[in-house]
């Protein structure tokens, strides 16, 4: 039997609530590889005190230099085209297609803990990012997911789409 060769260039997309950041924390710590949060990729984290919107060249060259490395996994909901060279680079796309119900039941458990400083956040989680998260979930559904599909569809012989946590673990073990 062939001993599957681990990819060391991985690209996780989903919704808000799919499991992207908590998989990509899991695949880093298992394989000993650095994990980007694209939202970190378009924001200066002020540490606590704001953010900063980056230009679309500074955020396009900071990607860039990330997955320049010989190992990386990349996470986030974007698809846009200043992304595409991480879905072209990558050795496996990893497409979380969480069921819609569970992604809304996430969100609200996400921000009553980080509401009850439980889990870190890079954001303040205040009602109006919390209305958001429903309206950029219902978003990823209804555009995000059609587009993605038609923008990198041609990536398909490594786009792994998975629906819950027992496919991935069985596609990594």
């Amino acid at each position: 039997m062939l001993k599957k060769i681990l990819p060391n260039k991985i690209h996780i997309i989903g919704s808000v609530g799919s499991g992207k950041t908590t998989l990509a924390r899991e695949l880093s710590s298992q394989f000993n590889i650095p994990f980007y949060e694209l939202d970190n990729v378009v924001w200066k984290r002020n540490g606590g005190h704001g953010e900063i919107r980056r230009t679309e060249k500074e955020r396009e060259d900071y990607l860039n230099s990330l997955i320049a490395s010989d190992n990386w996994i990349v996470e986030g909901v974007h698809n846009e085209e200043w992304v595409s060279n991480s879905f072209r680079n990558a050795e496996i796309i990893i497409f979380l297609d969480t069921n819609y119900s569970v992604r809304l039941y996430r969100i609200i458990k996400r921000f009553i803990l980080q509401k009850l400083r439980l889990e870190k956040s890079n954001y303040k989680p205040t009602l109006k990012i919390f209305i958001k998260m429903f309206k950029w979930n219902r978003y990823f559904e209804e555009v995000g997911k059609p587009n993605f599909y038609s923008k990198f569809g041609n990536y398909g012989d490594k786009i792994l789409v998975v629906t819950n946590k027992k496919e991935i673990e069985r596609y990594f073990n």
